[in-house]
């Protein structure tokens, strides 16, 4: 997953790559004069940003006749998010928030709660890591 990971980034770190992908979401499939039209750049340089984007999966091409459009790939956009997702811990981590014992009058329950929530939140993870290996 790392190396893939790196890739994804890699591609996404530069603005017109991020501006490309907006457009293509909202759009849909265009050509390479579509998009340098569109985000006011040479054709070659978009053309130079698609090909990084499309080594990393984020889009592909389909020739029809004498032009070639470029649209988002799906699939690679919702493994970004699981992947950025996981890293970041943004869907798991961090919900389940410690009880303040002072504050309890029963500790021991209190503690028995907060144990429960994290073997649930656990499995949530283990569940989501299974699913991406």
């Amino acid at each position: 997953m790392g190396k893939k990971l790196v890739e994804f980034f890699k591609a996404l770190g530069v603005d017109n790559r991020i501006k490309i992908i907006e457009l293509l979401k909202e759009r849909g499939p265009l050509t390479v004069n579509e998009i340098a039209d569109h985000l006011k750049i040479t054709a070659s340089a978009a053309s130079q940003h698609l090909k990084i984007l499309r080594y990393a999966g984020f889009v592909r091409d389909k020739r029809q006749g004498y032009w070639v459009p470029y649209e988002i790939n799906p699939t690679a956009m919702e493994q970004c998010r699981r992947m950025v997702s996981t890293i970041c811990c943004c869907d798991h981590l961090g919900d389940v928030k410690k009880p303040d014992l002072a504050q309890e009058d029963d500790q021991i329950e209190a503690l028995k709660k907060y144990k429960e929530e994290l073997e649930r939140e656990l499995e949530e993870v283990v569940k989501t890591l299974s699913e991406m290996e």
